[in-house]
């Protein structure tokens, strides 16, 4: 009863703010899980995809009492391996079984849940594989590749009634929800205008020879849902996120964030517009989606947002080198990472909140002991129906504005937005890029 007692304990201090993070107000919430499940004393997961994000995946949930990583997955043999040792070494109390093909953990009827950090094209098809499986889903932002797949993941979210939290870890962090108090409260006045911006300084990836598969990876299930392709050098394990047919580019990769951020602080749900223009300037090579890229949005409140990236240029804007920054007729927020700064509109600073934790956030993330409280909350909803900080059918929202961003640079032109559903209005061509082909077999089905 004691280790129940104290188990619950750390649950509900690491959502909650005993452990440096504040909870959100429930006026945040736009979607509440009410969990039909009994309280467990273990949460058995998976973790599919462990060569990059999926690392912190381990590191976080082998630090909350009652979850065990039954399954690392991972098409990736030695990826699979080295997720495994991590897992271990993270603290996990029992050796996780390694699996190439996450479906087959998904046939595990004592299995609870799946996170998910495999490539943008699997965010989805994965996703609904799992809820018809009976399983809770954690998705790694973008959680998928298109608006089409975004509206049928909040379907099955509600058809299949699980938790699924989007890993926008983001809303998650103590200053980042202090801002947002902030700015709800007043602090700038009215807000109208929010400004985003990542900056990095990516090398080329050149002209990929085909080449053989090695024999490390399971390459045809690592395209799964894609049409097939041949396999080049250039590609794995990062690359994909500048090709169409995997990836979705600088804007939906890490814009996401800070999108995210800008549409909860204007308080806004669909565009009425989007417009996007740029284009791949500082290399001639493979890369398809854009290195430099600007997308502004307006609501019919009568706020806008702008988003500009610059994969290949680092310099940043107000010394941040990825942020956002909201204006209102009293003065401007300026949020960076778990900090912010308050001005008034004779450019005086009134207010610095500074970072709560020593942690160094950088443009690869903030590690594990900063995404912890988001993997808990999804637990939490899980145990004892605690609302989730981002509930899917909520997050797509701001997913939409960067897959209507890559849509408008795809055609070259301003889109027409229904503001109740964000659907695209009067555009055939547009329209063509709601979705994407599936190779045979593969389509994503309710």
């Amino acid at each position: 009863m004691k280790n129940e007692l104290n188990r619950r304990n750390f649950l509900k201090t690491a959502a909650t703010g005993t452990l440096g993070l504040a909870a959100l107000p429930a006026a945040a919430y736009s979607f509440n899980i009410l969990s039909e499940y009994p309280m467990k004393d273990k949460y058995r997961v998976a973790i599919m995809g462990v060569n990059g994000r999926g690392t912190q995946h381990i590191q976080a949930l082998s630090k909350i009492p009652n979850v065990e990583i039954a399954y690392i997955c991972d098409v990736d043999q030695r990826a699979m391996e080295n997720g495994i040792e991590l897992a271990i070494k993270s603290g996990s109390k029992t050796k996780p079984q390694g699996v190439t093909d996450f479906r087959k953990a998904l046939e595990d009827k004592s299995l609870d849940a799946i996170t998910i950090a495999a490539p943008d094209h699997w965010h989805t098809p994965a996703a609904l594989l799992a809820l018809q499986a009976g399983k809770h889903v954690y998705v790694e932002k973008p959680g998928s590749h298109n608006p089409a797949e975004a509206v049928l993941l909040t379907e099955a979210t509600k058809k299949y009634g699980k938790v699924v939290q989007m890993g926008n870890q983001r809303r998650s962090w103590p200053r980042v929800q202090e801002a947002m108090k902030e700015l709800h409260g007043g602090v700038i006045g009215r807000v109208y205008y929010a400004r985003t911006w990542y900056t990095n300084n990516r090398p080329s990836i050149g002209y990929g020879k085909t080449v053989a598969v090695p024999d490390w990876l399971d390459f045809e299930l690592w395209q799964g849902p894609a049409p097939r392709s041949e396999y080049k050098d250039n590609l794995l394990h990062y690359n994909w996120h500048w090709f169409w047919k995997w990836g979705t580019g600088e804007i939906v990769n890490n814009g996401v964030h800070f999108l995210d951020l800008a549409r909860w602080g204007l308080q806004e749900d669909y565009p009425i517009k989007a417009y996007s223009s740029g284009g791949r300037y500082q290399y001639k090579d493979d890369w398809e989606t854009p290195d430099t890229q600007t997308a502004s949005f307006d609501f019919e409140s009568g706020k806008s947002i702008l988003w500009e990236g610059r994969s290949c240029n680092r310099r940043g804007i107000n010394d941040m080198g990825s942020g956002v920054s909201f204006h209102g007729e009293n003065g401007t927020l300026e949020l960076k990472d778990n900090s912010y700064k308050i001005f008034d509109n004779s450019n005086n600073l009134i207010k610095s909140a500074e970072p709560t934790t020593n942690t160094v956030v950088d443009q690869r993330g903030a590690g594990f002991d900063m995404d912890i409280a988001h993997f808990t909350n999804f637990i939490n909803a899980i145990d004892s129906g605690e609302s989730l900080i981002s509930p899917y059918p909520e997050i797509r929202k701001s997913v939409l504005l960067c897959h209507l961003g890559n849509i408008s640079y795809r055609t070259g032109r301003s889109l027409n937005i229904d503001s109740s559903s964000g659907k695209i209005l009067h555009d055939q061509e547009a329209m063509k890029l709601w979705g994407r082909d599936y190779e045979k077999g593969w389509e994503p089905k309710l």
